[in-house]
């Protein structure tokens, strides 16, 4: 053969594969589009190529649970295989928004924390904040947090999660319980990412099997939740692309654990030391101080000081500082960080083992907590209260309640407020 004519052959059977290529590509999306009978729209990204994007969204089924008995219903979810590939973790979901919609969020979301996966371990309570938040992205779901999880909440057998119209929400929550499940909300709308679960929108406990475990694929199973995404593109990252609409609503349901669901706005929210749960009686809160006179008469914050956590919108933050810290000093150092916001929360620890960097705050710290700051201007309502076994004030009432004597371990709730409901079926 004549040398001079081999690279001609060469490039004229590589555009021959290469047209090949791009026929057998060709078919198979028609082969999809035959199958679904749907059209293709546009691609979305690269790592979604060759797949053909549906016009209609998925079907969300309504919550209905055949009765199956327990045992059974195990032996068959168990029969059901898990994906073979490991799950691409969800991007973090970072909520900017203003302190309203912040708080309302992470009460919506601590709810369904605690009602839903109360007594699981705490990558179980964080797979479950990540179906919600991954619902939140998809177009299918409503663009809010609390619109997610209280979606068909006005139906017996059209709400997603459970808790939200069986009458689970009414069972009183421990205040600890209730505290941890809004440290967790806080740390997953501020990014971050339970990776086991990947992108998936939804579960179920294993001694239930609801019709639509089946049609889709089983991601992972966190104690007796078992996850599971939708199958082809709707499970795929690229279909993720929801963005969160903000103005959350208020959920007369959460009204008798948080006041920023109350139909008039917020009042007050539990701040450290508090007895009880639910709202605050008005006959038991001090008089609050004025950071507007109080600020000129202190010292400057104290030297040293260290932030080691604040949250996105910077409502929320914590700080390490010498144990030599006086106690107007560390009220101013409160003031300043919180600056002109109207909603504030600041919590202050003396021991660096101790310091929290990252939500949740472990019952630990909480239990040495040094001071604590919790402001609602839109409620005339400025709360600052000390470790008085560290710090002397002339009033009982300034002092963390838990801590009045020596720094020790949360109390334990009343019997009346120590239930937590136990995981019900959710999708």
């Amino acid at each position: 053969m004549d040398d001079s004519v081999t690279p001609k052959i060469t490039k004229s059977r590589r555009g021959w594969a290469m047209g090949l290529v791009v026929l057998l590509i060709a078919l198979l999306i028609g082969s999809y589009v035959f199958q679904h009978g749907e059209t293709v729209k546009p691609q979305l990204g690269a790592a979604q190529k060759g797949l053909a994007v549906p016009v209609n969204l998925p079907g969300i089924e309504p919550l209905e649970v055949p009765t199956i008995a327990p045992e059974e219903a195990k032996k068959f979810n168990a029969a059901q295989p898990f994906i073979a590939d490991v799950p691409v973790p969800a991007r973090p979901f970072r909520m900017v928004t203003n302190a309203a919609d912040m708080n309302r969020a992470v009460d919506c979301l601590a709810a369904a924390i605690q009602y839903e996966a109360g007594s699981e371990t705490l990558e179980g309570k964080k797979a479950v904040a990540q179906v919600i938040l991954n619902r939140v992205r998809h177009p299918a779901y409503p663009k809010t947090v609390c619109g997610v999880i209280f979606q068909g909440s006005d139906r017996k057998t059209g709400c997603q999660f459970t808790f939200t119209c069986d009458g689970a929400i009414n069972r009183v929550l421990s205040l600890g319980g209730w505290r941890t499940a809004q440290d967790i909300a806080r740390a997953m709308l501020n990014g971050t990412v339970y990776a086991p679960v990947g992108w998936a929108t939804h579960y179920h406990t294993d001694w239930v099997f609801p019709s639509w475990s089946t049609k889709l694929d089983k991601v992972r199973q966190e104690g007796t939740h078992l996850f599971f995404r939708w199958r082809a593109f709707w499970g795929t990252p690229v279909a993720f692309r929801g963005r969160y609409a903000g103005n959350e609503e208020n959920q007369p349901k959460l009204a008798g654990m948080s006041s920023f669901h109350l139909s008039e706005g917020p009042k007050i929210d539990l701040a450290e030391g508090d007895v009880g749960t639910g709202l605050i009686p008005p006959n038991a809160i001090n008089q609050p101080l004025s950071p507007t006179t109080a600020t000129t008469a202190l010292p400057p914050p104290p030297p040293g000081a260290k932030r080691t956590f604040a949250n996105a919108v910077g409502d929320y933050q914590m700080f390490l500082v010498s144990k030599s810290t006086t106690p107007e000093a560390l009220l101013h150092l409160s003031l300043k960080a919180c600056g002109t916001q109207n909603y504030c929360k600041v919590m202050v620890w003396t021991d660096s083992k101790l310091a929290p960097s990252s939500l949740p705050v472990s019952d630990k710290a909480l239990a040495q907590l040094s001071f604590s700051y919790l402001r609602n201007r839109d409620a005339g309502f400025d709360k600052p209260l000390w470790n008085c076994a560290l710090f002397q004030r002339s009033a009982p009432g300034q002092c963390i309640k838990h801590q009045t004597a020596a720094p020790k371990p949360l109390a334990p709730a009343p019997a009346a407020a120590a239930v937590i409901a136990a995981p019900a079926p959710a999708n």
